[in-house]
């Protein structure tokens, strides 16, 4: 086992889930699209808003592919301000 699967476990036996059902690729691919497209602190709300959706009977893998391809297209800035409208 790795730290990221026993943090994974601690945490889940913590919440009453099942770790199995803890997509971690998907949400590590997520959180690294957005850190690197948008703006970093954006990666731990979206993993946030991410899990309200999957709550709320989303797909993981269907969620997670629409917001990384949000993700994609967000205009940024070389500053990291997104342009004026």
């Amino acid at each position: 086992m790795t730290v990221m699967d026993d943090w994974v476990t601690a945490a889940c036996a913590e919440l009453g889930l099942d770790p199995a059902e803890v997509p971690v690729p998907t949400v590590l691919d997520l959180a690294k699209d957005v850190a690197h497209q948008v703006l970093r602190p954006g990666a731990p709300v979206t993993a946030y808003l991410l899990g309200l959706a999957v709550g709320r009977g989303a797909d993981p893998a269907t969620a997670a592919a629409r917001l990384g391809a949000l993700a994609g297209t967000w205009p940024v800035e070389l500053d990291g301000t997104a342009p004026a409208e």
